[in-house]
């Protein structure tokens, strides 16, 4: 039944003149892809949207005999199709207005109930960048995240990289069919994602690696996640049109500051001034704004003197102390601190015992 019905998924993939989202919409209205090419067609008429010419289009078998053979290549290759209605199909991704119909995906990719973030970036990546994106990935391991990314060269390898370094699940969304890779210098790294990870598209095989695809796939990483990090990127760039994505799904977004004189921190500061990034200087940043639990073992403290303080925190602790529960941004106004760098002085408060973080962004001390 299930071979049958993505024969004619994929069909409909290929009948010109209807895309994602009109397929959704007649599905939902016939109840399978099958039926839509079995309905009388007088039906097809009722439906916003479908016109004679569509309907002529369905008509047309051309679009099975595409179908048969995308169908024997995923046979062939080893290649999941994963559709909208399936239950292994991305929850986040499912919510999108514009959802690919179906997703292929070669590997081992598990995304049930894990926290996901998608890291992007110029692919002139510095080693600044470089530096900063394998400390990062580093710091948030112990959340064991998913790291998406889009496998290109500069922000996107290094990302993956970093995940494989330690030891977490890593999701490379490629902008061409499964029968290749892009680009060819990457092939090495294709065994040590599919080990702990894989390769995930929208495109058949048919399909190369064109501008357009990398533009359409972008949406792609940006909905899968619950974060978009963007590590680097110039004034102008891809992983700017993931971050305005990412934005239009109310993802949050976060974006790395760098020298106004830097070329590729230009993208990311442009972000943070026109507040459509959060700034992200550090993992406690990325833990706090997301108000994600690191699940450290807390220490009881009964007392602050068990407990060694700078100046910086002390006044924090002091401040909670007094006033109760209260927002990251009012302690910081309160205390005279930098938003940025209270998350972090909060998040080693954390873990020193002496406060915890409660929902909405809230901390109150122990």
């Amino acid at each position: 039944m299930r071979h049958t019905e993505l024969f004619y998924l994929l069909a409909l993939q290929k009948t010109e003149g209807i895309g994602d989202v009109n397929a959704r919409k007649l599905i939902s209205h016939f109840g399978s892809a099958e039926a839509i090419f079995t309905e009388k067609r007088p039906k097809l008429k009722k439906i916003d949207g479908i016109g004679s010419v569509t309907m002529q289009k369905l008509n047309d078998k051309t679009a099975f005999d595409k179908a048969e053979k995308e169908l024997a290549f995923i046979e062939n290759a080893a290649v999941r199709a994963i559709t909208f209605y399936d239950d292994g199909y991305p929850e986040k991704l499912r919510h999108c207005y514009d959802a690919p119909l179906i997703l292929f995906v070669s590997g081992d990719i598990n995304l049930k109930d894990r926290k996901l973030i998608s890291i992007v970036g110029t692919r002139e990546i510095t080693a600044y960048g470089r530096d900063f994106c394998r400390e990062l990935v580093s710091e948030i391991a112990p959340l064991e995240p998913v790291i998406i990314s889009g496998f290109a060269y500069g922000v996107d390898i290094t990302a993956h990289l970093a995940a494989l370094e330690n030891n977490l699940q890593t999701v490379a969304v490629v902008a061409h069919g499964l029968n290749q890779i892009y680009p060819k210098q990457h092939k090495r790294y294709i065994s040590k994602v599919l080990e702990n990870g894989g390769f995930m598209t929208e495109f058949w095989s048919s399909s190369n690696p064109i501008r357009e695809n990398f533009l359409q796939r972008n949406r792609i990483v940006a909905g899968i996640s619950d974060a978009t990090i963007v590590i680097e990127s110039a004034e102008k760039g891809g992983s700017l049109v993931t971050a305005a994505v990412a934005n239009d799904y109310s993802r949050d977004v976060f974006a790395v500051p760098g020298r106004t004189t830097d070329k590729y921190s230009q993208g990311c500061n442009n972000l943070i001034k026109t507040q459509k990034a959060q700034m992200l200087t550090s993992a406690a940043d990325l833990i706090y704004m997301m108000n994600w639990d690191l699940q450290q073992p807390v220490k009881p403290v009964q007392k602050q003197l068990f407990v060694s303080l700078d100046s910086e925190e002390q006044s924090v602790y002091d401040f909670l102390h007094s006033n109760g529960r209260e927002l990251l941004d009012i302690i910081a106004l309160e205390c005279r601190l930098p938003v940025y760098k209270m998350s972090g002085i909060l998040f080693n408060m954390e873990l020193k015992g002496v406060i915890r973080p409660l929902p909405g962004k809230l901390f109150e001390a122990i």
